[in-house]
């Protein structure tokens, strides 16, 4: 893997302040910040703030950041983008009081996966995703422990894709998220 500098992405909605150092990029949320299209709740929010740059077929992205949330809906992970109606967040997101590992699918609509991570938080936390053949492979991992499975999405082999770190704020102001690391490579051999 190498890394994709922070300054090859483009942002699809500006954030409301972005530090870069030598520890990375510390991007601040701005409050009401989400990514979601229509299930169970009616609404559609594009307001997430995603980096993006090229993600093109048989290579894979990760994200590395450091945990630590507070409030409900905060999150950050990794989001793959084709256009505003096909999209793929994953990461972690602080949801009823705990932080849960998950990813959102949305292909016209939104789906929703979440398994908690409680003892996640803290720690430097990579959303690796593999794109190969007509599949997207999301992982993650805490700090260097084995990847774990967090989904498989079907995806367009043709797709012209964009991918990078993303973090929303759905619920308040000041969330700061320290990406540490974003990374390109060869994708993953196989599922398991």
């Amino acid at each position: 893997m190498h890394d994709v500098a922070w300054e090859d992405g483009t942002w699809t909605t500006p954030p409301a302040s972005v530090e870069h150092d030598a520890d990375g990029l510390r991007v601040t949320a701005r409050e009401g910040s989400d990514a979601w299209r229509l299930t169970s709740y009616g609404f559609v929010h594009d307001t997430e703030h995603a980096l993006l740059a090229p993600f093109p077929t048989d290579t894979a992205i990760e994200v590395t950041f450091r945990l630590a949330f507070e409030e409900q809906f905060d999150q950050a992970g990794l989001f793959v983008r084709l256009d505003d109606e096909h999209w793929v967040k994953a990461g972690v997101e602080r949801s009823d009081g705990t932080e849960s590992l998950g990813a959102v699918v949305t292909r016209g609509a939104s789906d929703w996966s979440l398994a908690p991570v409680s003892h996640w938080s803290g720690r430097l936390v990579t959303i690796r995703a593999s794109r190969s053949g007509n599949a997207l492979t999301v992982r993650a991992r805490a700090d260097d422990a084995p990847w774990q499975l967090v989904r498989v999405a079907p995806l367009d082999a043709e797709a012209v894709l964009t991918a990078g770190p993303y973090c929303c704020a759905p619920t308040r102001a000041g969330l700061t998220v320290h990406f540490t690391a974003w990374k390109t490579g060869p994708a993953d051999t196989s599922l398991h």
